[in-house]
């Protein structure tokens, strides 16, 4: 795992086409058990390298109700963007992730992590790329419909702060979603 960690660390393969660089940020163990898959690191994630290091990331948290301490620990919890690097701003925020990451090293990585109890699919990029044609026609759809993909992936609308509105007209979801992705990360993380 750790040469596979360091050349991904050090990959460059799309380096012309991203704004600041590549700086790849990603987090991974043998014996992670939970998997969390999101879009891209933004430029705040992209200055520090710490994953989900952003209003965005505290909101995921929240959703978990997992402490930093647990976040952070590659041993339980492994973060697989589809695009590691930051890609660049977009005319209505940040461009789409790269597509040349996924490929080249998702299944790599996920090949050597046998542990893994559950993977969380942030937005669309992962939803449609991990689950395809059984993919609802709207991400509200697909989320409503988590239990379809249990146990094996929890598929959740990106947790941007302005996502919001969606959470304010989709009640259902903090009461039927969260209470499952918390009830899943409790059982996964105890059976430590």
């Amino acid at each position: 795992m750790k040469e596979l960690l360091d050349e991904i660390t050090s990959c460059n393969l799309c380096a012309k086409y991203l704004e600041l660089g590549p700086r790849p940020v990603m987090s991974a163990h043998p014996d992670s058990k939970l998997v969390i898959i999101g879009q891209a690191p933004g430029t705040r994630v992209h200055a520090t390298g710490i994953p989900w290091n952003d209003p965005s990331g505290k909101n995921l948290r929240k959703w978990m109700q997992i402490s930093d301490v647990d976040f952070y620990n590659p041993e339980k919890v492994a973060i697989i963007p589809m695009g590691f690097c930051y890609p660049g701003k977009g005319k209505s925020g940040d461009l789409p992730p790269r597509q040349e990451c996924a490929p080249k090293w998702h299944q790599q990585l996920l090949d050597l992590m046998p542990n893994v109890r559950l993977t969380l699919l942030i937005g669309l990029y992962a939803q449609r790329y991990y689950l395809g044609d059984e993919m609802k026609s709207t991400l509200t759809e697909t989320v409503s419909n988590f239990r379809e993909y249990l146990p094996e992936y929890l598929p959740l609308p990106h947790p941007s702060p302005r996502n919001n509105i969606w959470m304010k007209k989709n009640l259902w979801f903090e009461q039927e979603v969260l209470t499952d992705l918390r009830e899943q990360v409790g059982k996964i993380l105890e059976a430590d």
